[in-house]
């Protein structure tokens, strides 16, 4: 469920509509905020998919929240600013779907009790209540999704170890054959 605003009752009944309108377009509404900035008002939609979100996806996302900005009007009470963006790599991972779409990325992960580490991730659970296995310092390690107090994507500039995608895919080996 997207961000509310801190109730903010425009922000709580557009919602529902822009998320629908996302929705259609394939994607999820990650966060709607609507601010007033000087006599027109700021409408930020952050959206995200399985695939991410390319500059294309987001003109389709524009184009369809717009619309239906458009056909709610009278909520906005008058002109508006539309800006559509993906999350940044900054983002933290609070959700299922974000562990599973960071699956095989390197993440810094700062538990509820004990000392931050790093780990590549692999697979994730859909349910609040499960977990990821990460590959931590060449093991794999289960945590659970409560344990987590803050994890964020850290930004690699090579390929990862060809060792470490098959120890996440489950592979014997890390030879060059099994990451094809």
């Amino acid at each position: 469920m997207a961000n509310q605003g801190q109730g903010d009752p425009i922000t709580a009944e557009l919602e529902p509509v822009v998320a629908g309108a996302i929705a259609e377009a394939g994607f999820e509404l990650e966060q709607l905020d609507v601010a007033q900035a000087g006599r027109r008002r700021l409408v930020r939609v952050v959206v995200d998919g399985d695939d991410g979100v390319g500059l294309d996806e987001v003109a389709v996302v524009s184009r369809a929240v717009a619309a239906v900005l458009d056909e709610h009007d009278a909520v906005l009470g008058g002109p508006y600013t539309l800006e559509v963006t993906s999350p940044g790599v900054d983002r933290p991972l609070t959700r299922p779907r974000h562990w599973r779409r960071a699956r095989l990325r390197l993440v810094k992960v700062r538990p509820v009790e004990g000392t931050e580490f790093t780990g590549r991730v692999g697979a994730a659970d859909e349910d609040t209540d499960g977990g990821v296995q990460l590959l931590v310092g060449g093991a794999l390690r289960r945590v659970g999704y409560h344990e987590v107090a803050h994890a964020v994507v850290e930004v690699e500039f090579k390929q990862p170890p060809v060792a470490e995608l098959a120890m996440l895919e489950g592979r014997a080996s890390g030879t060059e054959e099994d990451a094809r």
